[in-house]
């Protein structure tokens, strides 16, 4: 499976033409056998095999930060399985609001009372 589309490679390339923005992250890609979840928000014009965004590796600390999409490609997990693309994965809310309720929740989240709470008082860019 392609991990970046052409389509969201150029949403990612845009992003990160944008320095200190706060973009909503359109890709998450995931390992399919264990831990490794990655909300990828950008990609490093200069060199866009950097990607940046919010990565929790199933250690309890998610953090925001830039990976190697390289490497990501490279993973080879039990079975040959590699990373893969949630295929339905639409990002509601900027990164930053993903970023405050991974940390209280010690783990990537997409619902639940963390996420409520982070996202509290915000209105949805997507559903504006």
């Amino acid at each position: 499976m392609e991990l970046v589309t052409p389509e969201l490679r150029e949403a990612l390339l845009a992003n990160g033409r944008t320095p200190d923005s706060d973009p909503v992250p359109p890709l998450k890609l995931f390992n399919p056998v264990g831990a490794g979840i990655w909300l990828v928000t950008e990609l490093d014009p200069d060199d866009p095999s950097v990607a940046f965004g919010l990565a929790d590796l199933g250690f309890g600390c998610p953090e925001l930060g830039s990976f190697s999409l390289d490497e990501l490609r490279s993973f080879q997990g039990p079975f040959g399985l590699g990373i893969e693309r949630d295929l339905w994965f639409e990002g509601r809310w900027p990164i930053s609001v993903y970023a405050q309720a991974a940390r209280q929740a010690g783990r990537i989240v997409e619902s639940g009372p963390e996420l409520d709470e982070a996202a509290s008082g915000r209105a949805s860019p997507v559903e504006a």
